[in-house]
């Protein structure tokens, strides 16, 4: 089985922090993984049947939407999933080849297809659902969070970010280094509470999810009656304006 490379204080943790009180769900963000990855590190990203009953395909970002609590107080939740780049990845561990491995420069976790033998152990190890098999390639895949985007010089030094945060309507998404308790993400962590996706399983999480905000969709106060309009009385142009726009 593979090991897990030697952790140490302040080292870096590439992760996403993502907003569920402003994501809305659009899937741009895995449109955007899909499109990028298509010709990407883990390229190519195949679809099954696309416009059949049950079509399939490999996607490392995937939306589902929840619906929370009952009456005036009821909500739609989004919320995306990919892989969740764990201190402790089960998904790691269960290898037998190394095929899987997670990175000590960067906490990132990645997939080694050359020696990937498809045997499945990591997806069934994952919790998070994070893992897809390639059935063209027979392996599996998964998210890298962008590592030919975010370290290639050949591009803008504002854009070596993950697709998925580059193309977000919302802001929904935000990348950085959760290892350093002064980076951007740290602290928007710590203000909202950020939290881990099953932290009782102990796989330790680097991604962090933001809570919706209480009250969010609380009942709007009602709103009182507008003043009725002065009438329009002798003047030729309001009355005629006031027929144009009644029509």
């Amino acid at each position: 089985m593979t090991d897990l490379p030697v952790q140490y204080p302040g080292a870096k943790k590439l992760g996403l922090v993502i907003d569920l009180d402003v994501c809305v769900g659009c899937h741009a963000c895995a449109t955007a993984c899909k499109e990028w990855n298509s010709g990407g590190h883990s390229a190519p990203l195949p679809d099954f049947n696309p416009y059949g009953a049950d079509a399939w395909g490999v996607w490392f970002n995937r939306v589902h939407s929840f619906e929370e609590g009952e009456g005036d107080g009821a909500c739609t939740v989004h919320f995306p999933r990919s892989c969740l780049h764990c201190e402790e990845p089960a998904c790691v561990t269960v290898c037998p080849t190394g095929a899987s491995y997670k990175r000590a420069e960067d906490g990132i976790v990645l997939v080694n297809a050359d020696i990937c033998i498809g045997c499945k152990l990591c997806s069934w190890a994952c919790p998070y659902g994070a893992r897809e098999f390639d059935e063209d390639d027979g392996v599996m895949k998964k998210c890298t969070l962008c590592i030919d985007r975010i370290y290639n010089d050949n591009i803008a030094e504002d854009e070596r970010l993950p697709a998925c945060v580059m193309v977000c309507p919302t802001s929904a998404r935000h990348y950085g280094d959760l290892g350093d308790p002064n980076s951007a993400v740290s602290q928007m962590v710590a203000a909202r509470g950020g939290k881990d996706l099953l932290p009782e399983l102990g796989y330790r999480p680097v991604n962090k999810y933001l809570p919706p905000r209480r009250g969010r969709n609380a009942p709007a106060r009602a709103v009182a009656a507008a003043p009725e309009a002065p009438p329009v009385g002798d003047n030729k142009l309001l009355r005629w304006v006031d027929r144009l726009l009644s029509r």
